[in-house]
């Protein structure tokens, strides 16, 4: 896996592609997502697509999610996340029992991000299902 930075317009603006040119904005600017931003953002797309294959696979009649992530970071620098929640929202016909099964396996076993930040941060998780 290899990643590319390269200023986008000044020097507090960086756009990052990845090997099959897929561009990400990062930077402190005010116009992009602040880089530990991002990593809120990679946790929760780690995360929910690691979801919906599990739901997809207990053959769940899933609609939608939709992810609310919240991190705390201590006031010392580095100011590093200490603690991390987020919260689903399961759209569809979905057991809740099942949910919560993915849900665990995500954060527990399969996403590769939360297990790299699960050593420093406490990583929590809530959820409702929401039926038409």
């Amino acid at each position: 896996m290899k990643i590319t930075l390269d200023t986008a317009g000044n020097l507090n603006r960086y756009s990052l592609k990845n090997d099959e040119g897929q561009e990400v904005l990062l930077g402190n600017d005010g116009t992009t997502a602040r880089p530990m931003q991002g990593l809120l953002m990679a946790l929760a797309g780690c995360s929910t697509i690691d979801v919906v294959m599990i739901l997809e696979k207990m053959r769940q009649d899933l609609k939608d999610v939709k992810v609310e992530v919240e991190g705390t970071r201590r006031e010392e620098i580095p100011r590093i996340f200490t603690a991390i929640h987020l919260h689903y929202k399961i759209y569809g016909n979905v057991k809740e029992n099942k949910a919560a099964q993915a849900i665990d396996l995500s954060t527990s076993k399969y996403c590769s991000v939360s297990k790299m930040i699960d050593s420093v941060a406490e990583v929590t998780t809530s959820f409702e299902v929401i039926t038409d």
